[in-house]
C-alpha cells in the first residue's frame, strides 16, 4: 500500500510540475488580421498611439513566454496612455489594465504545442494530478478496514504535520492566487488547457477566472473521496460533502456558465451579501437593471437571500446550513482543507484577534456598501471625503483578494483550514451574530462521558476548545462554530451532539462558566 500511495505522490509531483511551469513557457506571435480585430472588438482601435507601437514592436514578431510578450505591451499601453492624457485627448485613453492587456493579447497570441496539443497537455496537468492524488487516496480503503475514523500518525507524516509536503502545497496555492489576482497574464497557458470545457458551457475560450473554477470543482471533488473514505461511517459527514460538492459543481460553476451562453448575467445564487460584497457596486446594479427580467430578479433574490433566507435559516439551522452545506469557501475549505484542520490556533490570543479582524472587516464591508449605494442613488464618486471607487479598490485588493484568496486558502496547510471563514469572512460574521444569540442551533454534551482525549479540541477548525465544554457538560453556543460536526465524529464516547431545540433550552457558556466557578468557591468555602 505504501509503494502505491509513493507512485502516487510521485506522479501527482509530475503533474503539478508542469502545471507550474506553463506560466513561463510557449509560444506568442499575434497576426496583423488578429490584431485589428481585438482593436476593434475591444475598443483600443481609439488609441493610434498604441496601435502604432503595438504593430511596430508586437505585431508579427514572436516572443518566447509571457514574460517576453508583457514588457513591449506594457510601454505600448503606458506611453500612449501618458500622452493622450498629456494631449487631453481622455477619449483615448485606454483604461484597461496593463496585466489584463498582456493576458487578452496573449490569449489571442498563443502557438506551438500548448495550443494545438491542448487535450494531452490536459493529460500532463490535471489528469495526472487527479490519478496521482486518488492514488495517493485510495489505498486508505484497505488501511481503513475497521469502522471509525482514524487519525493515527497524522502529525507524522509531511503532508499533515507542517512537513515538506505542506510547504509544496503552500507556495503552490500562495503562487496560484497571486497569478490569479494580480498578474493573470501568467495563466494564458493554463487557460488554453481548458477551452475546450469553456466553449462548451458558455460559448466562449477560457479566461483566468473559468480556469479557478473548474480547478476549483476538480480539487473539491478528488478530495471530497477523501472525505468518502475518512468519514464513510458517519452519515452526517457523507450527506454534508455530497451537498457542499453539489452546490460548488452546480450552482457556482454550471449554472453561471450557462447563464451566459443564453445572454444572462453570470451569477452565482448562493452567493450572499456580504460575502459577495461587490453586489450592490454601481457596475453590477447597472449591468443587472439593463439585463431586464432576469437582471431584476436576480437584484431582488440577492436583497432577499441576504435579509429573509439568511437569518432565516440560521435561526432554525445555525450558520451549518450555509458555511458547512452551501458555502464554496466552506466546501473547499472542508475537503481541501480537511488533512490541515489540526493546525488551527486554540489559543486565547488568536480569539481575542479573531473577535477584532472577523467583525472589522463585516463593519468595513457595510460602510463600503452604504458609501456604494450613497452614491449610486446621489450620483456622486466622494462620501465625507473619500472616493467611493478607491475605497472598494482597497476592499476587493485586500480583503477580497489577499485575505480571502491568498491567505485564507494558500495558507491552509501551515494554519489550518478555516482562515478566511475565522478570521475575515464577513457573512461569517453576520451569520455568527445571529447564530450566537437568536438561533435553535447548539452542540450538547455529556460530561459524565468525556474521557478528555481531546480528539475535539484538536480537530476544531474553529479554534473552539471543545473539550472545555465536554468536560462540564455544557453546551456550545458560540458564534465562531460552523457546525461542521467533526467534534462529535471524531468523540469515541459519543459525548457531543448537534441540536436544533427551544431557544430556551440554550445554554449561554460565559453564563455558565462564571455561575460553576462561583458554585466551586461556595463549596470550599463551606468545607
Amino acid at each position: 500500500m505504501k509503494a502505491i500511495k509513493n507512485v502516487g505522490l510521485v506522479i501527482f509531483l509530475v503533474g503539478l510540475a508542469i502545471f507550474t511551469a506553463l506560466p513561463v513557457i510557449g509560444t506568442f506571435k499575434i497576426d496583423q488580421a488578429t490584431f485589428d480585430q481585438m482593436a476593434q472588438d475591444q475598443g483600443f482601435a481609439k488609441s493610434e498611439l498604441f496601435v502604432e507601437a503595438m504593430q511596430k514592436n508586437v505585431v508579427g514578431k514572436e516572443f518566447q513566454g509571457i514574460q517576453a510578450l508583457s514588457p513591449p505591451v506594457t510601454e505600448a499601453l503606458e506611453t500612449a496612455n501618458a500622452a493622450n492624457k498629456k494631449n487631453k485627448a481622455y477619449k483615448k485613453v485606454i483604461y484597461t489594465k496593463p496585466n489584463d492587456m498582456v493576458s487578452s493579447i496573449g490569449k489571442k497570441s498563443g502557438a506551438g504545442y500548448i495550443v494545438e496539443n491542448k487535450g494531452m497537455m490536459w493529460f500532463l496537468t490535471f489528469g495526472l494530478g487527479i490519478i496521482g492524488a486518488l492514488m495517493f487516496i485510495l489505498p486508505n480503503v484497505i488501511l481503513l478496514g475497521k469502522k471509525g475514523i482514524k487519525n493515527n500518525g497524522i502529525y507524522h507524516e509531511s503532508a499533515t504535520n507542517q512537513g515538506w509536503i505542506a510547504w509544496m502545497v503552500f507556495i503552490f496555492l500562495v503562487g496560484f492566487y497571486i497569478i490569479l489576482y494580480f498578474a493573470p497574464q501568467y495563466a494564458v497557458n493554463w487557460t488554453y488547457l481548458v477551452d475546450p470545457i469553456s466553449e462548451r458551457l458558455s460559448g466562449n475560450a477560457a479566461g483566468h477566472w473559468f480556469v479557478y473554477g473548474f480547478m476549483y470543482c476538480v480539487v473539491m471533488t478528488v478530495m471530497a473521496v477523501r472525505m468518502y473514505i475518512k468519514y464513510r461511517h458517519n452519515v452526517y459527514q457523507m450527506v454534508r460533502t455530497t451537498s457542499v460538492l453539489f452546490f460548488q459543481i452546480v450552482f457556482a460553476f454550471l449554472i453561471p456558465e450557462i447563464m451566459v451562453r443564453l445572454q444572462m448575467p453570470y451569477y452565482d445564487f448562493k452567493n450572499a451579501f456580504p460575502l459577495d460584497y461587490d453586489f450592490f457596486f454601481q457596475w453590477n446594479i447597472k449591468s443587472l437593471m439593463n439585463s431586464g427580467g432576469i437582471g431584476l430578479f436576480i437584484l431582488v433574490w440577492g436583497i432577499v437571500l441576504t435579509l429573509v433566507v439568511v437569518p432565516v435559516m440560521v435561526y432554525f439551522f445555525g450558520k451549518r446550513w450555509y458555511c458547512s452545506w452551501v458555502c464554496g469557501c466552506g466546501g473547499l475549505a472542508e475537503t481541501l482543507g480537511d488533512p490541515y484542520r489540526q493546525h488551527s490556533s486554540k489559543s486565547l490570543f488568536s480569539w481575542k484577534i479573531e473577535r477584532w479582524l472577523i467583525h472589522g472587516v463585516l463593519v468595513f464591508a457595510v460602510g463600503m456598501t452604504l458609501m456604494t449605494l450613497y452614491s449610486f442613488f446621489t450620483d456622486t464618486g466622494m462620501v465625507l471625503g473619500l472616493k467611493t471607487a478607491s475605497v472598494q479598490n482597497t476592499y476587493s485588493t485586500m480583503i477580497g483578494a489577499v485575505f480571502a484568496g491568498v491567505i485564507g486558502t494558500g495558507f491552509y496547510p501551515i494554519f489550518g483550514n478555516r482562515m478566511w471563514c475565522r478570521f475575515g469572512c464577513p457573512l461569517a460574521a453576520y451569520l455568527g451574530f445571529v447564530q450566537r444569540f437568536k438561533s435553535r442551533f447548539r452542540i450538547t454534551t455529556n460530561g459524565g462521558q468525556c474521557i478528555s482525549c481531546g480528539n475535539c479540541s484538536t480537530y476544531c477548525e474553529q479554534g473552539i476548545d471543545v473539550r472545555a465544554y465536554a468536560q462540564k457538560g455544557e453546551n456550545i453556543v458560540r458564534s465562531s462554530c460552523v457546525g461542521c460536526g467533526v467534534c462529535s465524529a471524531v468523540c469515541p464516547r459519543g459525548v457531543l451532539k448537534l441540536e436544533n431545540g427551544p431557544l430556551e433550552g440554550r445554554i449561554n457558556p460565559t453564563e455558565v462558566l462564571l455561575g460553576n466557578d462561583v458554585d466551586l468557591m461556595d463549596l470550599v468555602n463551606k468545607k
